[in-house]
């Protein structure tokens, strides 16, 4: 059957305006994810159902529901799942780059048609991948989100959605969710709700020490565990109104990146460092952030691997 969206248009589309994570997962352009085997096994067993096979992650800015998304696309990226999802394309839609230069609606609709309508008539066609669309920050496209360039996409999307064309993951807070979504019981039955804990600083510490010899590769320098533990700690106890995993990443990366600038690359990420970044985010002196006690066993604890590489 004569496609209305050939592939070039399609192709030229995702190019365009979207993020292929699963190519990118095959260059191994994101970090490995860690502590959310669960919610990806669920989320794969929404995607091969028949009916109600859209995912809708739930959670506080900065847990990951991104991180979730990318973990998906690199276990399609491996090959690690079922027959139905191999090969397929996870697509994150850059509604801002689309809207980008656009002066309507109907202008901005213009260049988002082509896309679902080329994605959604491929979708019975076993000569073509499984796309799965993801769309972060979800809620912009409901008609009662005032001031969002997106507003009233879902009507677009709906069709597609209730004929069951289209793979799609959404993800957005639980209360932007509740505030746009649920009023619409027509869209908000179409998806599967998975929620997302913050986690713990233990769990944080997991996902810091899995993902760090990115970071270490970047920075060219060594990230002790010990530090990864007290940026977790401090993060906790100095950041309360930010979410982990992601502002313990943040201070991380851009500790590692102030001791690189203070001493050049090689070596081990200070203390020194974690404390002088991390004070300039919250706007406290240094040394109010750690007492002379567990300084003085953080030092020694340096001095000791210093020792060890010299041995």
């Amino acid at each position: 059957m004569r496609k209305k969206v050939t592939d070039e248009q399609l192709e030229e589309s995702i190019h365009k305006y979207c993020r292929d994570l699963t190519y990118l997962a095959k260059q191994d352009r994101f970090d490995p994810i860690t502590g959310r085997d669960k919610e990806i096994v669920d989320s794969t067993l929404i995607l091969l159902q028949k009916g109600r096979k859209n995912v809708m992650y739930l959670a506080p800015a900065g847990v990951g529901k991104t991180a979730l998304c990318v973990g998906l696309a690199q276990k399609i990226a491996n090959d690690d799942v079922p027959t139905y999802l191999k090969g397929a394309r996870v697509i994150e839609i850059d509604l801002p780059s689309m809207a980008a230069g656009t002066n309507s609606s109907a202008e901005f609709q213009e260049r988002f048609m082509p896309l679902v309508k080329g994605v959604a008539e491929r979708y019975h066609d076993p000569a073509y991948p499984k796309y799965i669309l993801f769309l972060d920050e979800i809620h912009t496209i409901m008609p009662t989100c005032h001031g969002s360039a997106y507003a009233g996409l879902s009507e677009v999307m709906k069709p597609y959605l209730t004929v069951g064309d289209l793979h799609v993951i959404g993800a957005t807070t639980r209360d932007e969710y509740r505030i746009y979504f649920e009023i619409d019981p027509a869209m908000d039955r179409r998806f599967q709700k998975i929620y997302l804990d913050v986690p713990t600083t233990d769990e944080t510490h997991v996902i810091l020490e899995a993902i760090k010899g990115g970071y270490e590769k970047h920075h060219k320098i060594t990230i002790p565990s010990d530090l990864t533990a007290l940026v977790c700690r401090l993060t906790d106890e100095h950041m309360k109104k930010r979410n982990q995993p992601d502002k313990s990443i943040i201070i991380m990366d851009g500790a590692s990146a102030l001791h690189v600038l203070n001493n050049g690359e090689g070596g081990e990420l200070s203390v020194d460092a974690i404390l002088n970044f991390m004070a300039t985010e919250i706007s406290v002196h240094p040394d109010a952030l750690l007492d002379s006690r567990e300084r003085q066993s953080l030092d020694e604890a340096a001095q000791m691997r210093a020792k060890q590489r010299d041995d």
